[in-house]
């Protein structure tokens, strides 16, 4: 949808010089000419924005924590290695030495596979325990609970998740910093022009007044003409500094956008003006977008409707987590033993019929009163944010209706304040023609004077406006990038 705002703006866009020195180090402007640095177009502001903006770079670090918290939950299938030795000596025996190195590999179904040795030496081992060396491979496999899902499997495809809604996040933190910046930009534009067009009125009126002080001492005019005079230049100086103030606000405005590269703050300079081609721009030549399409593209791609998709799949997954709660504990576990360090080597019999470790663990709670309120408890969490989702969805595409209404209605009153603009000029030239035949009054010049001034400011207010609203009907989509 940009693309035809951008061609427009490219094709009309005139640069003096591009501002260079803007995306540097403060003291770089300090080096260059007021002239060099007089102008800053949108293209480039909104560059210094995307490139040094501390928010940008904050939506990067989320991405990076993204990362490290999926690599923190791979942790859950790591190979682990134990240790575990002891000796005990007193009053000249030797009770035990020990010595039992292990290693425990965990797999993705909740099946855990160890090997280890065994070396235990001592006149007072614990009868359970293989004197000499020994070794064995076992395996432990969840019949029961933990058998789809555990904590480990979860973690990790919510940790996936995260760090694809991480994206979406980091796009939702740059669709409404570059919708704040675009609409401070065109507030900024908007009263720079009628900053501009009050200076030009002033200096007509200079000239006027001091014509009539001419006339009226040459006895041309009577002395309330110059009184008249003056009282409209006056009312135009008035009006020319409310403008400046307007318009400085507005750059102080601006500069809480413009950050350098070393992370400080870039305080707007008043000699620095926007790009003057927007003088030229003309809301009828932007093609408006087709509703339908803007909501479709809202309802695909807007970041937030995204966000609530994986939040969704993530409490699915919690969802189903909880439900192992109301499943008995039931793991089977079973060892190959043999002596010596290699529990394959001097197998006279199979190890079913002799050397092995057989077991179980069960547990069940006889109510199960935990997992049946927190599996409740997730189904309501995901009924909770399902309710969200299509509240926010709604909410989206009453934004996006509004801003296009306002848009399309914004280039028709353009249009209506451009012609009306023109009237009034022509209204004035007309008046004062009549008034250097002595056919008119100063006062119906003054009145007619401002007439158009007023019709002249409302076009350019109304001009700002439209882009700003155009660019609020990207933003309400989620497509400012």
């Amino acid at each position: 949808m940009s693309g035809h705002l951008k061609e427009c703006y490219s094709a009309l866009r005139h640069l003096t010089i591009v501002l260079l020195g803007f995306c540097l180090v403060p003291f770089v402007a300090k080096t260059q000419s007021a002239d060099s640095l007089r102008f800053l177009s949108q293209e480039s502001f909104i560059n210094i924005v995307r490139a040094y903006h501390p928010v940008v770079r904050q939506s990067n670090l989320l991405m990076d924590r993204a990362d490290a918290e999926l690599t923190a939950s791979r942790a859950g299938f790591d190979p682990m290695f134990y240790m575990s030795a002891e000796k005990k000596t007193f009053d000249g025996k030797n009770y035990y030495d020990i010595f039992n190195p292990e290693l425990k590999i965990p797999t993705w179904y909740g099946i855990e596979v160890k090997t280890g040795l065994e070396n235990n030496m001592g006149d007072l081992l614990n009868p359970e325990v293989s004197k000499g060396k020994s070794s064995y491979l076992g395996i432990s496999v969840p019949l029961g609970r933990n058998l789809l899902m555990d904590k480990r499997r979860a973690a990790l495809r919510q940790a996936k998740l995260f760090k694809e809604q991480s994206k979406w996040q980091r796009s939702l933190a740059i669709n409404d910093l570059l919708y704040g910046a675009y609409s401070s930009y065109w507030n900024w534009v908007g009263t720079y022009a009628s900053f501009m067009i009050l200076n030009e009125q002033v200096r007509i009126n200079e000239t006027r007044y001091g014509g009539v002080r001419t006339a009226y001492a040459q006895g041309d005019r009577p002395a309330i003409d110059t009184t008249e005079a003056l009282a409209q230049l006056q009312s135009l100086q008035l009006a020319q500094s409310e403008a400046w103030v307007k318009f400085r606000t507005a750059g102080l405005e601006l500069s809480n956008y413009l950050w350098t590269a070393n992370d400080s703050p870039y305080y707007l300079p008043p000699y620095v003006k926007p790009d003057t081609s927007f003088d030229r721009l003309e809301p009828s030549m932007v093609k408006l977008p087709v509703l339908e399409d803007v909501l479709f593209v809202a309802a695909s791609k807007h970041p937030k409707l995204n966000i609530y998709d994986y939040k969704l799949q993530s409490l699915d997954i919690e969802k189903r987590l909880k439900f192992q709660g109301n499943l008995p504990l039931f793991n089977v576990k079973g060892n190959i033993l043999n002596k010596g360090y290699n529990v394959f080597e001097h197998a006279s019999v199979p190890f079913y019929q002799n050397n092995y470790k057989f077991g179980f663990d069960f547990a069940m709670p006889l109510r199960l009163s935990q997992g049946r309120g927190e599996y409740r408890a997730a189904k309501v969490k995901i009924e909770e944010a399902t309710l969200d989702r299509a509240q926010e969805r709604q909410e989206i595409s009453n934004k996006v209706r509004s801003y296009f209404n306002e848009l399309a209605t914004l280039q028709q009153q353009v249009r209506i304040a451009r012609d009306n603009s023109y009237n009034y000029q022509r209204l004035l030239a007309g008046e004062e023609m009549r008034y250097k035949v002595g056919e008119s009054t100063l006062f119906m010049v003054n009145s007619r004077e401002s007439k158009s001034l007023d019709a002249r400011q409302k076009f350019a207010e109304l001009k700002a406006k439209f882009f700003k609203s155009y660019y609020a009907l990207e933003w309400a989509s989620g497509q400012l990038q």
